[in-house]
């Protein structure tokens, strides 16, 4: 099949060394960034911070966030040209839904007079929030959305990525405690350029179940 889609995902895979010595530009990143805010979520929920990595001091942090596990990935930490923190609200409440009405109402998207009613598809909030008010399982499931849609976005730039779940939302919690202010990270995405001598997965052929196995149309 040839299409400009498919051939970004037939080109991308998870690099495993990065070239330390090449930066993302600013205005690729700039595409990245925006991309990443226009990212669809639940009820448009946005249930989410983003952390962008790019100072030596910040990758310093991330590398001794891997201090008491994961130290596989403790490597793209400086070598990779960025890392993108993916954190979301574990208690989404109302209030939060409530800035995104406001930003609805400022955009045109929602008729001042009708701020109450837009209310009503915070019913799906709370179909997804426990007596304790977590809601941390719907809330960490937007980030996916999230993460796949940069992937996408940064194949089609050609620049590599390594997406990790393996990382210490723990550590990452303390040693970004005003960035993250509250917010959890579990999933993260090294980005740049990969180190070909090295980088053993960029060689390897692209495997994939057959269509027929997962797909049904029906």
């Amino acid at each position: 099949m040839t299409h400009p889609i498919i051939s970004d995902l037939q080109r991308r895979y998870t690099s495993k060394r990065y070239d330390a010595t090449k930066r993302i530009s600013q205005d690729d990143l700039a595409v990245i960034l925006e991309a990443l805010r226009l990212t669809p979520s639940s009820i448009n929920s946005q249930p989410w911070k983003f952390v962008v990595i790019e100072s030596d001091q910040a990758k310093q942090r991330l590398h001794d966030s891997f201090a008491n596990k994961f130290q596989f990935n403790q490597l793209h930490a400086k070598a990779a040209s960025h890392t993108i923190l993916f954190a979301y609200n574990p208690r989404y409440k109302r209030e939060d839904y409530e800035k995104v009405i406001e930003a609805d109402i400022a955009n045109g998207r929602t008729k001042a007079e009708n701020k109450e009613s837009a209310f009503g598809a915070f019913a799906f909030v709370d179909l997804n929030t426990d007596e304790q008010g977590n809601n941390a399982q719907w809330t960490k499931s937007q980030t996916y959305i999230a993460l796949g849609n940069t992937m996408h976005a940064v194949a089609r730039l050609g620049i590599d990525s390594t997406p990790m779940e393996g990382v210490d939302k723990d550590l990452l919690g303390e040693l970004f405690a005003d960035e993250l202010d509250g917010y959890v990270c579990e999933v993260a995405l090294a980005i740049g350029y990969h180190e070909p001598e090295q980088d053993y997965n960029a060689a390897l052929p692209k495997s994939r179940l057959d269509k027929d196995t997962i797909i049904s149309v029906i």
